[in-house]
């Protein structure tokens, strides 16, 4: 299963974090905006240039420190097709470096639809008989409060080509209470969806025990991390959470097993907006993103041994 092809980069890197490429045009250095509205204009062209060269950047930067890179899409839809053409570029580029690619793309629907983004997002699109990718990505998030008709699909999708996906389950956003920790008979409501991640990848675990389908579990419930990491021995984790939202290497400890498997953590803006702290003009964005990076590599590691 694919979480394998993720586990054994993360144990080759000694790492176990993901670095999310969710870039406004405002976290670019300005350099890198002048020099794309030089030759594109102000505006949608320009903005994603701008945008697809920090991403490069980064990648650059980070690819023999951190084993993947997390694009979320709605960073990249809001610039039209532009944007969705760059975040293809983006998947490949970050792919040809080696690094495993979870497209947070979070949807939720049923049935054909859910097949179709399945397709464009994991196994590609039918044409005359043929699959041709367009996204082409190692994962995707899901969310399943629809039910199992909102997750089948993509686990379908996956299955065809030895890729996986990560479902909701444990969200870290202040609210995610007011649903997911409702009383459900004799269980809370995120622990209903963890149970169905589980019995749904039932039979579909890899060399590390793991099965295809994961769960999102943020890391500001360190305690609901440790009991959902008790309770769902075989499901591989993303945590998001850490860093500007609150989460700690501390309280993210709690998502990995015994042997420093089975969970990645997320970090966004503390990776990417590094340069705003360091006092200079941007053009040392990828140096500042390297090591933010490898500070919470090594802030994690003080907890996680990674074997």
């Amino acid at each position: 299963m694919s979480f394998d092809v993720l586990q054994d980069k993360i144990r080759a890197l000694k790492n176990p974090t993901v670095a999310g490429l969710d870039a406004r045009i405002d976290y670019v250095p300005e350099h890198l905006r002048q020099a794309a509205y030089q030759q594109y204009g102000v505006g949608l062209k320009g903005a994603c240039e701008a945008i697809y060269q920090f991403n490069v950047g980064l990648i650059d930067a980070l690819c023999d420190v951190v084993p993947a890179v997390k694009p979320q899409s709605a960073y990249y839809e809001n610039l039209g097709w532009q944007g969705m053409e760059m975040l293809e570029r983006t998947i490949r580029y970050a792919r040809s470096r080696g690094m495993f690619v979870i497209a947070d793309v979070k949807r939720g629907d049923i049935g054909a639809t859910a097949s179709a983004y399945a397709e464009g997002w994991l196994c590609g699109a039918p044409v005359e008989g043929q699959a041709f990718r367009s996204f082409d990505a190692d994962c995707v998030t899901v969310n399943g409060y629809m039910g199992s008709d909102a997750i089948r699909p993509f686990m379908e999708a996956a299955r065809a080509d030895d890729r996986c996906l990560f479902v909701l389950v444990k969200t870290s956003n202040d609210s995610a209470r007011e649903l997911q920790d409702m009383v459900a008979g004799d269980r809370l409501v995120y622990q209903v969806m963890g149970d169905l991640c589980q019995r749904l990848g039932k039979g579909t675990e890899g060399k590390y025990g793991f099965t295809m389908v994961g769960a999102v579990t943020g890391a500001t419930y360190p305690s609901d991390i440790r009991a959902l990491r008790r309770r769902l021995e075989h499901t591989f984790f993303l945590v998001p959470g850490y860093g500007a939202q609150g989460g700690t290497a501390e309280d993210v400890q709690y998502a990995f097993n015994e042997y420093g498997h089975g969970a990645i953590v997320n970090a966004s803006r503390s990776i990417m907006c590094a340069w705003k702290k360091t006092g200079g003009d941007g053009r040392d964005f990828a140096d500042a993103a390297r090591a933010a990076a490898v500070a919470m590599r090594d802030d994690i590691r003080r907890y996680v041994t990674v074997i």
